[in-house]
């Protein structure tokens, strides 16, 4: 072989080990795990994409919070009066299940405090998930239904803590021990149809007052309210009533109650929070005055509900119907009030309803602006308040999510946090809800929906901490 001849195999020979490398790393990108999986998930089918959001791990058993639930020191059949074996207890059984939490918890709340005025012990029991809202599958579910204990959602005098200082109400007690210390045959049986139908319409105050009066009064140590009747909503204190105003009678004694009072966030998710704070560790340029370095002296929270929303604000706007609960307040700004000229039941009326129950991103970001600037301009004299940190409480995923956070960036929102951000272990996953809820107590101001129950627990807890109405708006 000649000089030119090796010459020319040898150049051949690079660009075929150049060649060769070039295409190793191709195949390395193109078949990368990653790659690999982010092309077959294009065209999985929807059935089996929707499995990719379920949660990685399985669903938690709680083994430990149950025992402490069992061990409460007031499940003691020695204890003297009121409790013990001779205590006075009230369990209601007619209470809703398999619904939405915030739905359950606003009647979980309100039968706890008419148990303590009635000197009875409340009976807590699991909340029960409505299966379609669970996070897990069907064949991951440790109970069908599915159920959380209550006290991994709250914690407070509702789920058995103490009361304060100087307080010797009966403590509340697990629906287990319920069962021992008022076996089956020495249970008092109230039931609702006898006792609803005379108190239709009349106001919340009526309805409690009646309620703390028949409780009281009656001898039997052991109660359990059962739902009777033709009533589709058996409860004791149902959606007609939280869903108009003459709930708002029942607010001065129920906001300044022990069982509001005393309402905490549960340790689980309390947990949770704190491990998710460093998100909302601030970005973007430093502000040119002196600010908090608490986030959420720094936060708005925002509900921003979308999705299956929809049809539930179609059908409020149908029966016209107004605010719920506690968003009906009078001191909280932004009332739902129409211009005379919109009509019910018009095309006009719908309009101006979707507006305020499932806004759209430039409705939005005006209530951002708005908030926020408002918030500002009602410091104190001297003070200087400042909002760059963003929590958007939120079912809505994809396309529409990216659009929103990148126009409420443009608009001066440096740090933008979603639901979906949040880190999350099995406990954290199951109490999701409440996690959300209690990131948006502590924010600075909240943006909610006026007829929603989980806006309106939100500002139950914010009321009772002591915020300002106008850090609490709705769209």
């Amino acid at each position: 072989m000649n000089k030119a001849t090796r010459s020319t195999f040898g150049r051949h020979r690079l660009h075929f080990i150049i060649a060769f490398v070039i295409s190793v790393v191709l195949l390395l990108f193109f078949f990368s795990p990653s790659n690999t999986y982010e092309r077959i998930r294009a065209k999985l089918p929807e059935v089996y994409a929707e499995t990719l959001s379920q949660p990685k791990t399985p669903p938690p058993t709680y083994e430990g919070l149950r025992k402490w639930e069992a061990n409460l020191p007031q499940h003691d059949l020695d204890l003297p009066f009121p409790e013990g074996r001779t205590g006075r207890y009230v369990k209601f059984s007619n209470q809703i299940v398999m619904l939405g939490f915030n739905n359950v918890l606003n009647e979980v709340l309100m039968n706890a405090h008419l148990a303590y005025e009635s000197k009875r012990s409340y009976v807590f029991q699991d909340y029960v998930w409505k299966p379609e809202y669970y996070p897990w599958p069907k064949n991951q579910r440790l109970q069908n239904p599915p159920r959380t204990p209550l006290s991994a959602l709250i914690a407070g005098s509702v789920v058995g803590e103490l009361w304060a200082e100087g307080d010797d109400s009966p403590r509340s007690v697990s629906s287990d021990w319920f069962d021992k210390v008022c076996p089956w045959n020495e249970r008092h049986f109230i039931h609702t149809g006898d006792i609803k139908p005379g108190l239709a319409w009349k106001s919340g105050l009526e309805i409690f007052d009646h309620w703390a009066k028949l409780l009281r009064d009656a001898p039997e140590r052991c109660i359990e309210v059962q739902a009777s009747g033709d009533d589709n909503f058996p409860q004791t204190f149902d959606l007609w009533l939280w869903g108009s105003d003459r709930v708002l009678s029942l607010w001065k004694s129920f906001s300044t109650s022990p069982t509001s009072r005393l309402l905490r966030t549960s340790p689980i998710v309390g947990a949770a929070v704190k491990r998710n704070e460093y998100l909302f560790l601030p970005r973007g340029p430093r502000p040119s005055h002196p600010v908090s370095p608490d986030p959420y002296s720094r936060m708005m929270a925002m509900h921003i509900r979308r999705g299956d929303f929809k049809g539930a604000c179609l059908h409020l706007a149908k029966f016209n119907s107004t605010f719920y609960s506690w968003n009906l307040l009078p001191s909280l700004p932004d009332p739902l009030v129409f211009p005379e000229h919109i009509l019910w039941n018009t095309t006009e009326y719908l309009d101006a309803h979707l507006e305020r129950c499932l806004p759209e991103p430039e409705v939005i970001l005006r209530k951002a602006r708005v908030s926020r600037d408002e918030y500002a301009n009602a410091a104190s004299v001297g003070k200087r308040r400042t909002l760059d940190i963003l929590y958007l409480l939120t079912n809505e995923k994809g396309e529409w999510l990216a659009t929103m956070k990148e126009a409420l960036m443009k608009d001066g929102w440096n740090t933008i946090v979603t639901s979906n951000d949040l880190e999350l272990d099995s406990e954290g996953v199951d109490t999701n809800m409440a996690i959300d809820m209690d990131i948006a107590r502590k924010a600075a101001v909240f943006v909610g929906n006026g007829w929603s129950s989980f806006t309106s627990n939100i500002v139950h807890r914010r009321l009772v901490d002591g915020k300002e109405p106008i850090s609490i708006r709705f769209w």
